[in-house]
């Protein structure tokens, strides 16, 4: 053994650090020539060169493991010159390392700050998280290179952060030495830092240097989560560098964590996690230094062990399992027995559960399938029975075991489908796994899928839905990023939809002739809906199923990949595999101004019916056109569907949760206090929603969507509110003149239209809406407000004309008349009772005006069947043109004389009879206004032409008898008298018009 390596085995630090000065030449002596510099072998040859090196020696005697920590028995430690130098031993072996431009340059940087520290006075001071030894203290700064970059160099492969180990320093206290020196004069522009003439004058030496050395971050040690180094980082020459004092592990009997103090490089190198990784690259002497003498041997082998023995490595630190596995998986090396036999070890694992932080375990995990192999990863925590240890929620006890035979089946699966082997559609793969991204959530899906059927975990908030067992041990097993977690969620919550549409979709493709054109799995809309409803992630879930699907193996392989095939293929083949991206031609606030409502939540479904639209017109990209089909109603004649999908979303989805149908559990004092949904401001949307729908449907539309129609409108008519009731009878009025409309918006149709008068009569309606409105007319004064009773009243009586309307026309074959039998009622309901109960039928003006501004329209309806209703009308008619205060209500004695004149012209084979009555009243108006000339207004003027008219109507029913008849004859007296009695009521009867 040489006395290099005895001295790493035997002496202390500070006598290892005087044979170190006498058996190694000074770094000055050591420091290479560019010009000597070899080229860099090729991996084969740089492996083939290893193994040469390698010398036969007997495997370690493992014992089996104790309780306290020991070392194996290693070969002699070993150090690589890469270059021929004095300080080449006999045993040692030329291995050509060539650093880039840029390492070159960072080493010089670092030597030099090493020479800097030397050179500077000690200050006692300075902050420490390690204690350093006294004979440390006084050595010089001896710089390594560490793990990772001295395999990847030796490997030929390209690394992109530098761990650099320091001798008697903490990494913390190298850092801040770095920006010191950095911060002198000319030193950042000697390493090409800073340009010679870049700017920087303005800048403080503190902030140059951490302009150039940015972030100088410690990183806290944390033992309880075998997290037992506390390092350093920075970033010089746009390398990343960790920076961390040489340090042994010391166990005490109290404790089961070590602590760390200042080691030798030998102490620092068997701590590690594998002999590939604990060699060094020394700064000062260019040596590659294998202390646990087996780093080259297993390079050469390709084997992966720990330095020291593996059941107490791995208790120190369990999360070293895992690191192993992904070393094995990267660089394609084998784990040595004995090492694979203590990472099955159960306690082990149970350590690896309980200990490490599942954020570590993320770590390693996100490194395992982002790397060269990850199929090779899993295998091993296979193998190895790590899945129940990995892929669990260490926070809660989930209600089951996860399926552990379906994870073997999941991955290969997914290898075979990223290799495009034999048998997989060459769609499943160009389609579900376009990046890196994609392929490293495969196999994501790939390990959760065990979970995939495991029953789901309560919410601790009742409302809040259930937990996917798969989500918690992706959120609290290995701590995944909430993406990746979200994508679990949506894979499964969508698990049933995907499987379904796929299934149909392919089964559309393969029969076209047994879909439904309402129904239909293949159409674009359909699909492309499908993928909107699923997200941007909708390729992962897809895969995700398919593995499930796969695994489960219900269904043959050949048979699931074709219909997945045939489902990708005719997204693509529609052009909707971006449908999620698309954007909708109309924005929210131009719907919302489109059927002139506010804005809401109303607003995002309702695009998607527009959306949906847009899918299956995909040649409709003028968004202004899309406006105007939403502005179209049933009148327009416009051919677009839009309007029609849109009344239907509202009325299905959008309205009713507004008015809901259970019967409330409240009692009916406590039910009056708290407002229905329907009259909160927040959500008059859905009035406004509901009264376009109304206006945009015809009568077949109505009738199809009237199980949706008719609840609404009944819960405010049957409110206690007269307000509501009046507004219910509005839309029940605007729902009866829809279904009167043509069943077809087609202009150009030859077919003739007739309203669906049966309609209401077959369904029973009819009778429910008219027991409905019938009480409505006995909401009067003074009981009810005369306002309201007036509001109430102009909203009933279209209602009920329009119902009657919807009544089958009177027939001359037969006595029925169901028609006029009721116009009769509403006649004699909403008018004769009304104005008969007042004491006086002016003794309500607003009201009464209300009722005989309706009556002109009903009494057209009836026709020459008014004229069993003159003896009643006419009374009550001209009671309120002799009113001695008519004029003081001048809109009452307008409808009052507009209805004498319905009564004239519907009526007017009676009137002849009556004429004594109808002139007597029209007279005593016609004084009452001559006496209110002298302050006499429109009105007034309004009411003397309305009179005029009415003279002239009864005039010209009276020449119209023959001219034998008495009556016409005594009508021309009649009015020679009046003139006669009175030159005023002579203008009333016009003279000059008269015979």
């Amino acid at each position: 053994m040489s006395l290099l390596a005895r001295a790493c085995r035997l002496c202390s630090p500070r006598t290892f650090s005087l044979l170190y000065k006498r058996d190694c030449p000074s770094p000055s002596l050591l420091r290479p020539s560019t010009s000597n510099l070899p080229a860099t072998s090729s991996l084969p040859a740089l492996t083939a060169q290893l193994h040469r090196m390698s010398t036969t020696h007997s495997p370690p005697n493992l014992q089996e493991p104790s309780p306290k920590r020991r070392k194996l028995e290693r070969p002699s430690p070993r150090f690589i010159h890469p270059y021929r130098t004095m300080a080449s031993e006999s045993k040692s072996k030329s291995v050509q390392l060539e650093l880039t431009e840029v390492e070159s340059k960072l080493r010089q940087l670092l030597l030099d700050v090493a020479a800097y520290i030397d050179e500077s006075p000690a200050v006692s001071d300075e902050p420490t998280a390690v204690k350093v030894p006294e004979e440390l203290g006084k050595e010089k700064v001896v710089l390594r290179w560490t793990g990772g970059w001295v395999r990847d160099k030796l490997l030929g492969v390209g690394s992109h952060d530098i761990d650099v180990a320091i001798n008697k320093m903490t990494g913390e206290n190298f850092g801040l030495k770095i920006q010191e020196y950095l911060e002198l004069p000319g030193n950042a522009e000697k390493y090409g830092l800073i340009e010679k003439d870049e700017k920087t004058n303005n800048l403080s030496g503190t902030e140059k240097a951490k302009r150039i050395a940015p972030g100088l971050h410690k990183i806290a040690a944390n033992p309880e989560k075998s997290k037992n180094l506390e390092t350093a980082n920075t970033k010089i020459l746009g390398i990343e560098i960790d920076l961390v004092n040489l340090r042994k592990e010391v166990y005490n009997e109290i404790s089961r964590n070590p602590e760390m103090e200042f080691g030798t490089a030998e102490e620092d190198a068997v701590r590690r996690d594998a002999t590939i990784n604990a060699m060094f690259y020394n700064l000062h002497t260019c040596q590659v230094e294998d202390f646990t003498g087996q780093g080259f041997d297993d390079m050469a082998a390709h084997i992966i062990r720990t330095p020291l023995e593996p059941f107490q490595t791995f208790k120190d630190d369990p999360l070293r399992v895992l690191r192993l596995i992904r070393f094995s998986s990267r660089l394609d090396y084998t784990i040595e027995p004995e090492t694979a036999k203590a990472m099955g070890d159960p306690t082990i694992q149970d350590v690896l559960k309980i200990k490490i932080s599942r954020e570590r375990v993320g770590i390693e995990l996100e490194k395992m399938l982002k790397g060269p192999r990850p199929r090779m990863a899993l295998e091993l925590i296979d193998r190895f029975g790590l899945y129940q240890t990995v892929f669990t929620d260490p926070t809660r006890e989930l209600p089951c075991k996860p399926d552990t035979e379906y994870f073997q089946p999941a991955y290969d699966f997914v290898q075979s489908v990223l290799q495009k082997n034999d048998g997989i559609p060459a769609a499943i793969h160009d389609t579900l796994l376009r990046d890196r991204d994609e392929q490293y959530l495969a196999w994501i899906c790939a390990t959760v899928v065990p979970w995939a059927d495991a029953p789901t975990v309560p919410h601790h908030k009742p409302l809040q839905r259930p937990f996917f067992p798969a989500y918690l041990v992706a959120r609290e097993g290995f701590k995944a990023p909430n993406k990746v977690c979200d994508v679990i969620a949506a894979s499964l919550t969508n698990s049933e939809e995907i499987h379904k549409l796929v299934f149909q979709c392919a089964k559309g493709l393969r029969q076209p002739n047994t879909m439904s054109p309402s129904d239909d799995p293949t159409a674009r809309d359909t699909l492309g809906m499908a993928v909107r409803r699923w997200g941007s992630t909708w390729r992962t879930q897809v895969l995700f199923n398919m593995i499930h699907e796969v695994v489960l193996g219900q269904v043959s392989k050949e048979q699931i990949l074709s219909s997945y095939a045939a489902f990708i293929t005719h997204l693509a083949k529609l052009n909707i595999l971006d449908a999620d991206t698309f954007k909708p031609l109309l924005k929210g606030t131009d719907l919302a101004k489109a059927l002139n409502t506010k804005p809401g939540p109303w607003m995002k479904d309702a695009l998607d019916v527009v959306m949906a639209w847009q899918l299956r017109n995909p040649d409709s990209t003028d968004s202004a056109a899309a406006i105007e089909a939403v502005k179209a109603n049933r009148d327009t004649k416009s051919d677009s569907e839009l309007p029609f999908r849109l009344a239907s979303h509202f009325l299905k989805l959008t309205i009713p949760p507004l008015f809901p149908q259970y019967k409330s559990t409240l009692s009916t004092l406590e039910a009056s206090r708290q407002p229905a949904p329907w009259k909160k401001v927040e959500n008059q949307y859905a009035l406004d929603l509901l009264r376009w729908s109304i206006g945009a449907l015809d009568g077949k539309e109505v009738e199809a969507n009237w199980q949706f129609l008719v609840p609404p409108i009944l819960k405010m008519m049957d409110d206690m509110d007269v307000a509501w009731k009046a507004k219910g009878c509005q839309f029940l009025n605007l729902l009866l003149e829809s279904l009167r409309q043509p069943r077809t918006k087609n202009p150009s149709s030859t077919q003739k239209h007739t309203p669906n008068q049966n309609f209401l009569h077959r369904t029973g309606y009819h009778n429910v809406f008219a027991q409905t409105l019938w009480p409505l007319f006995s909401y009067l004064p003074s009981l009810t407000p005369e306002p309201d009773s007036a509001t109430l009243f102009n909203e009933a009586f279209p209602a009920l004309t329009s119902l009657a309307l919807l009544l089958p026309p009177d027939t001359t074959t037969t006595d029925k008349q169901p028609r006029t039998s009721f116009l009769d009622t509403l006649l004699r309901t909403a008018v004769l009772a009304p104005l008969s109960h007042f004491p006086t039928p002016a003794a309500h003006p607003a009201l009464t005006t209300t009722i005989l501004t309706h009556l002109p329209p009903l009494l057209s309806l009836l026709g020459i069947n008014a004229v069993k209703h003159l003896p009643a009308l006419l009374p009550l008619l001209t009671a309120i043109l002799k009113d001695p205060f008519a004029l003081a209500h001048t809109r009452l004695v307008a409808a009052t004389l507009r209805a004498l004149h319905a009564v004239v012209m519907n009526a007017w084979p009676r009137v002849p009879g009556h004429r004594g009555t109808l002139m007597l009243g029209l007279c005593v108006l016609w004084a009452r206004c001559g006496e209110a000339d002298g302050d006499s207004g429109e009105a007034v003027e309004e009411v003397k032409r309305l009179l005029l008219e009415s003279v002239e109507m009864l005039d010209a029913v009276m020449r119209a008898l023959d001219e034998s008849d008495a009556r016409r004859v005594a009508w021309a007296q009649e009015k020679v008298d009046i003139i006669h009695a009175s030159a005023a009521q002579g203008r009333l009867l016009g003279v000059e018009g008269c015979v």
